[in-house]
């Protein structure tokens, strides 16, 4: 039987000799002045190749001895379509530091090799971008440090790439001192929910001011992301939530991502954590998997197979970027296993053994809803996994049993910590959110929101009824909250507990005190709701009148350092429910004039309340 062989000499010969490349762009931008300041040069191979992804294409270079002459080709691709575009500010270009120690040893005896890196200077020109390098090259640390010093003094400064990860690490910032370092997109994506990366990003902003060094931020995918990163001190940011990377990249951001910079400076800003967005870029379930497309053929997704042994399905797109199928490992192998099939179909296109009816599920889709998709699915979806989208477009991939792991974490932390009647997170949560908005300094307003004359109303009522009325608030509750923003906690009982970030926060507690207002009447028999209340024996048989269950909010507003942990903050927002009680019916109590809790002085309770009739 025919065998395949990977790409070699000749291929990469080709695209060297045709220079069949295509230049890419992403916009970097300055998160204070929310405008773009820079672009990442990026490439792709040939689109209808293997070669067409760029992991693949320096691989293939690699083992063929030419990555050398393939990284200075890509070069002179991307300064052409920079330069014939007219793109304002620096171009990021990714060399790889052999290569930058060979180009500035060269151009001291050959002053044309660096001729082309020699395009402007201040805030326009070249940057420099070391990406990950073989550590066993022929090249010392001292000549990178020689390269890196050539590169400044003539003018183009060098970043170091993917801080945190492999070739960037700290020691190597301090050695070679770069005017840029990228943080890598790990440490950005999802760090709202994650303290442990606002930590860590915080220490790299005060190591950056200490060395007088931009820091960028990769992978920003969310405004809840660019948000923190901006208050956390970055100037930088890079990542799909401004622009994918394309030929023809924009010029400037869009008026509603200028606006939602501009909100930063004066609103309210999101903190460590949010509630409810357990999406697949929440949980980072999704790879960002190179597709093939129907113009491929199978001979090429064999290869494909055969180069990257950890693949197990690859999507299949059109040439529209919408999805049509997913071919998997052991459908295609199977079918060459067979006979004669290798030759008869294997330049025929791989549309022939793909699985027409992939399950293609919304990169906002929460884990919850993709589960219920799975369970009511068929069971080769689980196996093969399942295709992401954008906008009904080709974004990603996901693996069934990477889904089943992040399920069965969040059984066992709901298990472990929500409150069984509301299912909503108890008082262990509740404590490390807390905690986490104070310990990253973000602005937010507390609620503890109770309810009133709920006792003589379960004991009157009977158990079930009263259980009925928690869920009930829970529900009026939560849909008060922005989810991307807001924290709904149940501390027990009738107790619950809202932080909210969401700038409308006054609004959204009257929305709720007005919501249950109209929903608890219908708790009660005809005749209590037209007296408006009802009556019990006390111990002495005595008649007692209760008025209707109502709602009492007691809210506080915690500005940045203020409070130093969830005791403190708990022991004032329960005094502001106390005073919200004092008031008759659905009410809302607003503590607006905290003192300092470092000046140890009791903090001062204004009479200012609002009362829903």
């Amino acid at each position: 039987m025919w065998k395949l062989e990977a790409p070699g000499y000749d291929h990469i010969q080709h695209v060297l000799q045709g220079k069949a490349l295509t230049a890419l762009f992403q916009p970097i931008v300055s998160l204070a002045a929310g405008e773009i300041v820079a672009y990442e040069g990026l490439i792709r191979g040939p689109s209808d190749s293997l070669l067409h992804a760029p992991n693949l294409l320096f691989k293939a270079a690699q083992e063929c001895g030419l990555r050398l002459e393939l990284e200075l080709l890509c070069h002179q691709v991307l300064l052409q379509s920079f330069l014939d575009q007219g793109l304002k500010g620096r171009l990021f270009l990714n060399i790889s530091p052999d290569v930058l120690v060979h180009v500035t040893q060269r151009a001291a005896t050959d002053p044309t090799l660096w001729a082309p890196y020699d395009c402007g200077s201040g805030q326009q020109g070249i940057v420099m971008e070391l990406t990950e390098g073989d550590r066993f090259l022929p090249y010392t640390p001292q000549d990178l440090a020689q390269a890196v010093g050539q590169c400044t003094a003539r003018g183009c400064p060098v970043a170091i790439d993917d801080l945190g990860e492999g070739f960037s690490s700290l020691r190597l910032w301090s050695e070679l001192r770069p005017a840029y370092v990228k943080i890598d997109r790990h440490f950005v994506q999802n760090i709202e929910h994650d303290p442990v990366k606002t930590q860590f990003v915080r220490s790299i902003v005060e190591i950056a001011q200490s060395a007088q060094c931009a820091l960028i931020a990769e992978g920003i995918e969310s405004e809840s992301e660019m948000r923190l990163i901006k208050k956390l001190g970055v100037q930088l940011g890079q990542g799909y939530y401004f622009s994918r990377p394309h030929p023809h990249p924009i010029a400037a951001l869009s008026e509603a991502k200028e606006k939602a910079l501009r909100r930063l400076d004066g609103g309210a800003l999101p903190g460590a954590f949010a509630w409810g967005r357990d999406t697949l870029l929440a949980r980072q379930l999704i790879l960002s998997l190179e597709p093939v497309t129907t113009a491929h053929t199978n001979e090429e997704v064999f290869l494909r197979f055969k180069l990257e042994p950890q693949l197990d399905s690859i999507p299949v797109i059109r040439a529209d970027q919408i999805p049509v199928g997913l071919i998997t490992r052991s459908s295609l192998i199977g079918s060459f296993a067979q006979p004669y099939r290798h030759e008869l179909y294997g330049k025929k296109s791989c549309a022939l053994h793909m699985d027409t009816r992939p399950m293609l599920v919304d990169k906002t889709s929460t884990v919850q809803e993709i589960s219920r998709m799975l369970g009511n699915a068929e069971r080769r979806h689980l196996v093969q996994g399942f295709i992401v989208t954008d906008n009904g477009r080709y974004f990603g991939f996901a693996h069934g049993h990477d889904l089943l792991r992040v399920i069965t974490e969040m059984q066992i932390q709901a298990a472990k910590y929500a409150n069984p009647l509301t299912q909503l997170p108890g008082n262990v949560p509740i404590h490390e959110h807390l905690d986490g908005l104070l310990r990253t300094k973000t602005p937010f307003c507390a609620c503890y929101c109770d309810l009133d004359h709920f006792k003589p109303y379960n004991d009157v009522y009977g158990f079930s009824a009263g259980d009925s009325v928690i869920q009930m608030t829970a529900n009026i509750l939560a849909d008060a909250c922005d989810r991307d923003l807001d924290f709904l906690g149940h501390i027990g009982g009738d107790d619950f507990i809202i932080l909210f970030q969401s700038p409308d926060w006054e609004a959204r507690c009257h929305q709720a005190l007005q919501a249950f207002e109209a929903a608890i009447r219908a708790n009660f028999t005809v005749e209590d709701v037209q007296r408006g209340g009802y009556y019990t024996e006390n111990r002495r048989f005595e008649k007692e009148f209760h008025p209707l269950t109502s709602l009492s909010i007691g809210a506080i507003l915690v500005p940045p350092g203020l409070f130093s942990s969830y005791m403190e903050v708990s022991r004032v927002a329960s005094g502001a429910k106390k005073q919200a009680k004092q008031i008759a019916g659905n009410s809302l109590f607003i503590n607006r004039r905290l003192e300092s809790a470092s000046d140890h002085q009791p903090l001062s309770l204004p009479h200012l309340s609002f009362q829903v009739q």
